[in-house]
């Protein structure tokens, strides 16, 4: 009996935490890595800066090397703008089927990337 009463106090205290089970930060991070299928990292990069997708040889024996673009440069594009593309997707990147909450979690964390990756780089050149 004891127990019962138990998990039901920790239950309760669980459900009624103010205080999110995973910050902001993480979340966003987690959309990034697995959206719905497919990761942005694989095409993207892991902070965003871009990264190889495939190469192949076409019909004409030219070969041909896909590369997703940075996404991390986020002052060149507004929120409406990053989620008309994640709605229709382009040529090469499929549609994701998100929330406009999920989108601006995205928009966030990525112009979050730029920023730490010019931290990063202050840091390396002061050395």
């Amino acid at each position: 009996m004891r127990a019962v009463v138990f998990i039901f106090i920790f239950l309760f205290e669980i459900l009624s935490a103010k205080t999110p089970f995973i910050s902001n930060e993480e979340y966003a991070k987690m959309l990034y890595k697995n959206p719905r299928g497919i990761g942005c990292h694989k095409c993207h990069g892991e902070r965003g800066e871009g990264g190889f997708v495939a190469s192949y040889i076409n019909r004409d024996k030219k070969k041909i090397t896909l590369i997703g673009p940075q996404i991390n440069n986020l002052s060149d594009i507004s929120l409406k703008r990053f989620e008309e593309v994640l709605d229709h997707g382009t040529k090469l990147m499929p549609k994701y089927f998100l929330t406009s909450e999920e989108k601006a979690y995205l928009y966030y964390y990525l112009a979050k990337q730029k920023q730490t990756k010019k931290r990063m780089a202050n840091v390396d050149t002061k050395k």
